[in-house]
């Protein structure tokens, strides 16, 4: 009998248990300091990531896995006589999903479908999550990228950042916008809209009241939220992760709430200590 596999890429952050546990396959993509090439979290964690920038004063760059990636990736699954649906990062973003896409072509019509999650993070992580769960229900490659086809638009991602410092060394944030919310202390919240990042609002103060924001625009759904589970996903800042955890099983009805860390491709553009909420709406 023909089984569904899931893929997905390194973006998801889905924690090696729910990788391993659903059988999800996920690519890497690279994370690039001058002439060195890391695979994200495979060779490079966040924690090591921030220490290179540290001593290099430098943002790394990111690569999208190439087509002989995604080939090296599916060639093992097809060939035992499954099915592949790749639910990617968002196009808007990355190149990932056309290269995968490519990979793709390779293979009979129905052999490998390719998704763009028009999301990042946790907000891909979500729907590889639901598909995956489909998958070992049994459903088909075509039942589960209908569902995963529905939820796209669904998916709410929203983070606060707690420094402009990375916004900054990427080219997304002025000299003069960078000492301004320094000195004030601002703290831009950043959505997924169309599948970009963007600003939002900015918190000026302390750093409780912009968890405090996050926390009010999340349950602000409560109501129209998707009780099956909801991601918090933060770097190096498991404390308010944890914090953020413990009010939204109070406030809401979600049955599990994951606690994920964010990798290296999103954690060079936010920075350390930014936390998110992600979930699906009915």
């Amino acid at each position: 009998m023909t089984r569904v596999r899931i893929c997905t890429d390194s973006t998801c952050d889905l924690s090696d248990e729910l990788l391993q546990g659903y059988q999800i396959v996920s690519v890497p993509l690279y994370v690039i300091f001058e002439d060195q090439s890391y695979q994200d979290g495979v060779s490079i964690k966040a924690d090591r990531l921030y220490e290179l920038v540290e001593q290099t004063g430098k943002l790394p760059k990111t690569a999208a896995p190439s087509p002989a990636d995604f080939e090296r990736a599916f060639a093992p699954i097809i060939g035992s006589g499954d099915e592949i649906v790749y639910i990617g990062l968002s196009s808007e973003l990355s190149s990932t999903v056309q290269n995968a896409a490519i990979a793709a072509a390779n293979y009979p019509d129905g052999k490998v479908t390719v998704i763009d999650s028009r999301n990042l993070s946790t907000g891909i992580g979500l729907l590889v999550l639901k598909a995956a769960q489909a998958a070992r229900d049994g459903q088909s490659s075509k039942e589960i990228t209908e569902m995963v086809m529905s939820l796209t638009a669904k998916i709410e991602v929203e983070f606060i950042i707690d420094t402009l410092e990375y916004l900054h060394k990427g080219g997304r944030c002025s000299s003069v916008q960078h000492f301004l919310g320094s000195l004030l202390k601002i703290r831009p919240l950043v959505k997924v809209i169309d599948g970009a990042m963007t600003s939002t609002d900015k918190v000026r103060g302390k750093r409780e009241k912009a968890l405090d924001q996050l926390l009010n625009n999340a349950l602000k759904h409560k109501d129209n939220m998707n009780t099956d589970f909801l991601f918090v996903t933060h770097s190096s800042a498991a404390d308010e992760a944890a914090y953020v955890k413990q009010q939204i099983e109070r406030h809401t009805r979600v049955k599990q709430v994951f606690i994920t860390d964010t990798g290296c491709v999103v954690s060079s553009h936010c920075g350390p200590r930014t936390v998110g909420i992600v979930f699906a709406k009915n």
